[in-house]
């Protein structure tokens, strides 16, 4: 199996290297074997391209966008590009998403990533409780009583 480094396109190894230069051979798709031992998919922080339909563009615009994948909506799919600006791309007008590298192993191995998403729920659960008691009788209540 070739190393999966050297078949980087040249814009996705300053991304890879951003990233921390992580091994990228034993993080790819299994589509074969035990449903159990599959992993396939899009995964926050991955490398992909985005061909997108040229009528939704303007005359000068490039119909492919680069990068690394930060979320999906939806409605749209977040990248920071290979220039490092955030973009948001409508469903609407994508063609073709290509994965080029996976960064993070298949998301229920990702314990980085568990353990982001229960901090995260702890937050917004914090911040919905916060925001109750201010409606209920903070001074932004705009009940009679």
């Amino acid at each position: 199996m070739p190393d999966m480094r050297s078949t980087l396109p040249e814009w996705a190894i300053k991304i890879h290297e951003a990233h921390g230069s992580p091994e990228l051979d034993n993080i790819q798709d299994v589509f074969h074997g035990p449903l159990s031992e599959r992993s396939a998919g899009l995964r926050k922080d991955d490398i992909v391209e985005i061909f997108i339909d040229s009528r939704a563009l303007s005359a000068d615009s490039e119909a492919i966008a680069r990068g690394m994948l930060i979320g999906t909506t939806r409605n749209a799919v977040e990248i920071v590009d290979d220039s490092g600006t955030f973009r948001s791309i409508a469903r609407d007008v994508i063609v073709e998403v290509r994965l080029i590298a996976h960064m993070r192993v298949p998301y229920l191995e990702d314990r980085e990533m568990m353990t982001f998403e229960k901090e995260d729920m702890r937050r917004r659960s914090s911040m919905l409780e916060k925001a109750e008691q201010m409606a209920e009788g903070g001074m932004d209540s705009h009940l009679w009583g």
